[in-house]
């Protein structure tokens, strides 16, 4: 496991000697990998996984489960099993779980303990202890659990699980996939109908997982366009075969550098096309992108296509703050395209931005400002005034042990006039190991700094 306590890693983008081009597949879906490795420790018999990211975040996740009493064997490059104990029957822990980066981890984590006659407690790293619980612990603790954490309902948290988990009944008060996902997983325990609402529509992984392995899920739309989940508590999960598709996150980064560096044509494999994770690539599209999707299929009840993208004049465009659940982890790589686009684009309805691995909205405008582009905060909107070519560039940015904001500043780079470097690219690994090599593989030019 990467320490993320060694030194900082500098890095230099800078303009590189021609077009992007070539064929690559990005690493596997973090979201999806998360779950896998949750929801075969809760299942009955050997879950065999496919293209697992191996990126720091989901070696936490896969390091707890087997603090809590789950086999979890790496057979070779993406390619593992668990071993599950099922539903109720995780151990309690030995150790602290140490979490690092990983704020899915966290939440999802939590609502596994929340649901367990068990006594954990959870850390993880400067950023994650910095990151707010209480949004899931609120709703958790209808189902008997008890939680103490530091002041602001920080990390590190300690967690006595409920003897005799009661179902849970809540309306999310914002979209998020993590607090919804933490009360299903905490639901799997109870006696009973966990019954979620969501004002919006968010990532809806977690339930296509738990249906997949034998959990009763329903789900609603309601007026208005927010869904209702139901699931039915204490199912068996059987074990079954979960084929990660290609991150959909990670791909925006190099798909955003083929868009803005001249004569650029790059195809991304196997990427999942996720209604509810394909908001940016909706948005560049209005923006006027060059975006061919191919071969559409359907692997482990997950939309998959291969992405071509080439390079295209993009225009400002107005993003709907409904639009958010669907990109929110896309703002940052985003908000580049916009510095490089003709015209003004507001992105609307940003608040859970501020409360992610940093502050990604005070982070994306300081670095944007810095490289010379018209960048403005209102409220929760973040407002791009692109000039119709990149910004000068020439700054450092300051990263904030934020993996998103690494990789987008290094995407910036490659069009700019002057380098663009970034103080530490060690959190990368987090969510996209090897970024740096599958981008130089394509042309980037990025190189220590």
């Amino acid at each position: 496991m990467t320490d993320t306590s060694n030194a900082p890693i500098p890095l230099r983008a800078t303009r590189p000697l021609g077009p992007l081009s070539g064929v690559a597949r990005v690493p596997g879906d973090k979201s999806i990998s998360h779950r896998a490795l949750m929801v075969g420790a809760l299942a009955v018999g050997e879950t065999r996984i496919e293209g697992l990211l191996e990126g720091e975040d989901v070696r936490r996740t896969a390091a707890a489960m087997r603090a809590l009493g789950a086999e979890v064997v790496r057979h070779g490059e993406g390619a593992w099993s668990v071993f599950g104990r099922g539903v109720g029957g995780l151990a309690e822990p030995d150790d602290v779980l140490d979490l690092g980066n990983s704020g899915t981890s966290a939440r999802l984590i939590a609502g596994i303990l929340a649901g367990h006659d068990l006594f954990a407690v959870m850390t993880g790293d400067a950023s994650l202890r910095r990151r707010p619980m209480r949004r899931v612990i609120e709703p958790l603790t209808q189902c008997g659990a008890a939680f103490h954490t530091r002041s602001g309902g920080r990390l590190p948290m300690a967690v006595r699980g409920a003897a005799d988990p009661r179902p849970i009944d809540y309306t999310l008060p914002v979209a998020s996939a993590q607090v919804k996902s933490a009360i299903l997983l905490a639901g799997l325990c109870a006696r009973g109908e966990t019954r979620v609402v969501e004002p919006q529509p968010t990532r809806d992984h977690t339930e296509t997982m738990l249906r997949g392995f034998g959990a009763e899920v329903s789900v609603a739309v309601l007026p208005g366009g927010g869904r209702e989940i139901r699931l039915l508590g204490q199912p068996e999960l059987e074990a079954r075969p979960v084929l990660v598709p290609a991150d959909p996150s990670s791909a925006a980064f190099p798909a955003v550098a083929a868009l803005l560096v001249p004569g650029s044509a790059v195809t991304l494999e196997g990427v999942g096309m996720n209604p509810l994770r394909a908001g940016l690539y909706e948005t560049l599209r209005e923006m006027g992108a060059d975006i061919e999707i191919a071969n559409e299929r359907e692997e482990a009840g997950e939309r998959v296509a291969d992405l071509t993208v080439s390079s295209s004049p993009l225009r400002g465009v107005e993003v709907p703050p409904e639009r958010a659940p669907t990109m929110i982890d896309e703002y940052p790589i985003l908000a580049v395209a916009a510095a490089c686009a003709a015209g003004e684009t507001r992105m609307r309805g940003l608040a859970e931005l501020r409360v992610k691995e940093s502050d990604r909205l005070a982070a994306i405008a300081e670095g944007l400002a810095a490289c010379g582009a018209e960048v403005a905060i209102e409220g929760d909107d973040l407002i791009v005034r692109g000039r119709g070519h990149p910004p000068p560039g020439g700054a450092r940015i300051a990263t904030r042990m934020d993996h998103r904001i690494a990789m987008s500043f290094l995407v910036l780079g490659q069009v700019t006039r002057e380098p663009v470097e970034i103080d530490d690219g060690s959190f990368i690994d987090t969510s996209f190991p090897g970024f740096a090599d599958l981008m130089r593989s394509l042309g980037a030019a990025i190189a220590p700094a």
